[in-house]
């Protein structure tokens, strides 16, 4: 039976069409052979595929002096392929594991993470990638649940013990010890988060393992959507923390609604700690008719989209996909104000909280 291809990375790009010159938001996903991209993440079938074998890679790519953190990827047809990342370290990280792809095609080696198996003493049969699929499934998998401590909620998350219970319980490991080990492995390697103060701590250095069986210790898958909220034990009420981040950028803004696909003038509110981007009647009003989640979102301009006629204008258009794939559609009033707004938009979703 032949062995499926491990997926090694996956999330939302920008990907320039091959026959003409507009940029779209891609679910992407990294193949230890090629490259495949999808409209939508819940999509079954890509709408195409590069093969890895004889391409080259080239970052950071100038070829558009208006985007930024693009890379290129040209197959082995000659034939180029532009992304485009939210921030730096995205594109980086990208860039990184694509090349080791490459490197590992080329010297007929399969593709694998820094390893932790001898410092922990793991078997060699324990497959980490299938491990964490199976830790993801929707009725057998570690369930995600919202989390308080210390006046903060945490929202998709899970304790330690939680993840200890799991692997033994699936039988994964014997023991709660080897299951610690397990686990430390999978923080290693990326296929786990820590949430808050302690399994920080944990994860740095500052205890005697870098995973914690603990149910004050808080973890999250990392596409799994998590943010984190304040909390007010004497009001019983989540606060809106989101309005005590500094002001990076606000104005007016043409929004189009989800419901009926009309457009209004809202003016927005971008604040950096957290990461929200609020929207309000310009009309007046202390209280925002609602709130955009930045952490984990991609945001880029689009040159054309789906119900747009009367305000369907070149340049100014650009698109918020959310980390729950919630897709928002604004307008700025000339294309320096859209790009304005994109980097500031960037620079929040990658530092907020």
């Amino acid at each position: 039976m032949e062995r499926e291809p491990t997926r090694i990375r996956e999330g939302y790009l920008v990907k320039k069409g091959s026959m003409f010159n507009t940029w779209k938001p891609m679910w992407v996903v990294l193949l230890e052979d090629g490259i495949e991209f999808y409209k939508r993440k819940a999509d079954s079938s890509p709408k195409g595929m590069i093969p890895l074998k004889g391409s080259s890679i080239n970052s950071p790519c100038q070829d558009f002096g208006r985007r930024m953190f693009v890379f290129k990827l040209t197959a082995a047809k000659q034939q180029d392929h532009f992304f485009q990342a939210a921030y730096l370290e995205e594109r980086d990280a990208w860039v990184r594991d694509i090349k080791k792809a490459i490197r590992c095609i080329d010297g007929g080696q399969r593709f694998a993470r820094k390893s932790t198996r001898k410092s922990i003493r793991l078997p060699e049969t324990i497959n980490l990638s299938a491990l964490y699929i199976s830790m993801k499934d929707p009725e057998k998998g570690i369930k995600e649940l919202k989390l308080e401590k210390d006046k903060r909620v945490y929202n998709h998350c899970f304790t330690g013990t939680c993840v200890i219970d799991w692997l033994v319980s699936s039988n994964s490991v014997r023991n709660r010890r080897e299951g610690l080990l397990l686990a430390s492995s999978l923080l290693s390697e990326g296929y786990l988060q820590p949430a808050g103060d302690t399994s920080k701590a944990a994860a740095e250095g500052l205890s005697d393992t870098p995973f914690l069986d603990l149910s004050d210790a808080y973890y999250y898958f990392p596409d799994s959507g998590f943010f984190c909220e304040g909390y007010s034990s004497d009001d019983d009420v989540v606060l809106k923390e989101e309005f005590r981040g500094t002001i990076v950028k606000q104005g007016c803004l043409l929004k189009q609604g989800h419901r009926r696909k009309n457009w209004k003038v809202r003016k927005f509110v971008l604040r950096d700690d957290p990461a929200y981007l609020h929207y309000y009647d310009p009309a007046g009003g202390e209280e925002p008719l609602g709130a955009i989640h930045l952490r984990g979102c991609v945001v880029t301009a689009v040159e054309d989209m789906p119900d747009t006629k009367k305000y369907d204008v070149d340049n100014i258009l650009f698109e918020i996909i959310t980390a729950n794939e919630t897709h928002y559609y604004m307008q700025a009033a000339s294309s320096t104000e859209r790009s304005e707004w994109i980097k500031a938009i960037q620079t929040v979703a990658r530092t907020g909280k």
